[in-house]
């Protein structure tokens, strides 16, 4: 079972390339939608790494593709500029998800 990337961004498929990961570059949220259906019908693919930016173009699919679908994984990564989460992300979504600050 392989890892498969798809990112916005060259340097991130280089990075990844160098640990062996494949990938492809997309930026319009139609060739992320196409990218992301042709990974998943890929009997090889494990997981399916993606950066934030390109989730954020397809919310309603990578969501509902992530809670219906068993295989294969799919994981949101930073891009090389970081990630766009703030600091208290974590704590928002446990409130957000159960309704218990912590």
């Amino acid at each position: 079972m392989k890892f498969h990337l798809i990112s916005d961004n060259i340097d991130t498929i280089v990075g990844m390339r160098l640990a062996g990961i494949t990938g492809v570059l997309v930026h319009e949220d139609e060739e992320v939608k196409k990218a992301l259906t042709d990974a998943m019908a890929r009997e090889d693919v494990a997981v399916i790494l993606m950066t934030e930016k390109l989730v954020k173009l397809c919310p309603d699919l990578v969501y509902d593709l992530k809670l219906n679908r068993q295989r294969p994984l799919i994981v949101e990564i930073p891009d090389r500029h970081g990630n766009g989460r703030t600091k208290d992300s974590i704590t928002k979504y446990v409130r957000d998800a159960i309704g218990v600050k912590i």
